[in-house]
């Protein structure tokens, strides 16, 4: 249990980076909610401890998003417009401020690229939320990580094109 709370703590810090200090989502309640999720889900056969954490990754963004489209709703009252272009798809934006609409939008994209190309789709929510490297989103998904570079690379370029803003392709 130890090894497996310490790897949540990474996810869940990587999922928090950028944060504002103080919010109301912290790296330790992101990790306790995910494993309640974990808890009252049905049972699982994990395949294996990438097919884990790569489950792990998603309840982790549901529970992001969920909150970055409380604060959202919340700051929306005014009849706040989203700016697209101000997106940075390298950095994970802080769902407790005002950048909570980026996140939200982010997901937005993201169900569409899941319709178009739901593996582009994985690619980027388990690199992005969920923090795996190259190797272990190629095993998760059971591809070469060429594959998943080239998923990645596309998958960028598909999120920012379908937000609005200029993509950052490395």
């Amino acid at each position: 249990m130890p090894l497996v709370y310490a790897e949540l703590r990474r996810m869940a810090k990587r999922c928090m980076r950028g944060q504002t200090p103080g919010g109301t989502l912290q790296t330790t309640a992101l990790v306790h909610e995910a494993y309640l999720h974990l808890v009252d889900a049905k049972p699982t056969n994990w395949r294996d401890r990438a097919h884990f954490y790569a489950v792990c990754a998603h309840i982790m963004r549901r529970i992001l998003i969920d909150s970055a489209r409380s604060r959202a709703s919340q700051k929306r009252g005014g009849g706040r417009q989203f700016h697209a272009a101000a997106v940075n798809l390298d950095e994970i934006p802080d769902v407790t401020s005002d950048r909570a609409i980026e996140f939200v939008a982010l997901d937005d994209a993201m169900q569409g690229l899941e319709i178009i190309d739901p593996r582009k789709a994985r690619v980027v929510e388990l690199r992005f939320f969920g923090g795996l490297s190259v190797e272990e989103t190629a095993e998760v998904l059971d591809v070469s990580p060429q594959t998943v570079m080239r998923d990645w690379r596309l998958a960028r370029v598909w999120l920012a094109k379908e937000m609005g803003g200029s993509p950052s392709v490395p």
